[in-house]
This record gives structure tokens, sequence and C-alpha cells, in this order.
């Protein structure tokens, strides 16, 4: 949801074209395999392109993407720390942060997986996702017009 619901806000904030978003995962256990069904219809539902959610297919982290990538967000301390191990200590300090760091209402929240539960975790994760992703948009815009 969150691949989904950033894309989204960053194309809306005009960066697009400075701005690539991508979804992975610390495991292996779920690459190839497409968004939660559940997660799809309530992006649906709320109104972001289908064929984003459609298109989505699970991978898993590369190693390289800690050197190439300007930032990496984590969903919850497990994945930090599990990023971290990755990079095996060489790593600028900033480039991976929790996703939950941007979020205005509750700093340094974990995006907790809804995996496992009810259909509420998932209006409840989106409502999270959201408001950071407006956040995390806000940022990059602003650091964006700071630039030359």
């Amino acid at each position: 949801m969150a691949d989904v619901v950033l894309t989204d806000r960053i194309a809306a904030a005009g960066l697009h074209d400075r701005v690539t978003v991508v979804s992975s995962g610390t495991g292996d256990w779920h690459v190839g395999g497409p968004m939660d069904r559940r997660a799809a219809a309530l992006l649906a539902t709320e109104g972001y392109p289908i064929d984003l959610a459609s298109a989505h297919r699970a991978q898993q982290v590369q190693p390289s993407w800690l050197t190439d990538c300007d930032l990496l967000l984590a969903m919850d301390r497990q994945n930090l720390h599990d990023l971290h191990a990755l990079a095996d200590g060489d790593l600028e300090p900033d480039r991976v942060r929790l996703f939950g760091d941007f979020d205005p209402v509750d700093p340094g929240a974990e995006v907790p997986d809804p995996y496992f539960g009810g259909d509420d975790g998932f209006h409840g994760v989106l409502a999270m996702v959201e408001r950071t992703s407006d956040a995390l948009a806000d940022a990059l815009q602003a650091e964006f017009r700071g630039s030359p």
C-alpha cells in the first residue's frame, strides 16, 4: 500500500521525474506474488490507480540499493535492523530510516503488518501511510526547492 500511496503523492507533488519509489521486502517469502487482495481492494475503493496496485509484485531488497538509493524506508524496526545488517556497517547514517520517522502524528511509529489481521487493520495502516506519505512528499518538495 505504501508503494501505491507514496507514488501517488510524489506524482501529485510534481516530483515523478525526480523521485522513484520502489517497494521490497527484506525476506524472500512473497517474491513474485501480487499485492494482498485486501490491500488492493481498499486502495481501489479509496480511488488509487488500480493499475499501480495490480502491477505490484513483491520483490526482495537488493544490496546495491543501499548505495544506489538516496533513502530506504523500513516499515518496522526489524526491517530496519535487517537493512543495517545487509549493509554490514557500511552505510551513511540517514540513508536508512523508519517510514514512521516522517509520521506527523506519531513520529517514529512502526507501520504494523495487517496481513494476519482483519480488514480493519488495512484501514488503519492506510491512514498511517497516507499521512506519512503526505509529509514525505512535502519534505521532498522542500528539499528539491532548496537544491539547484
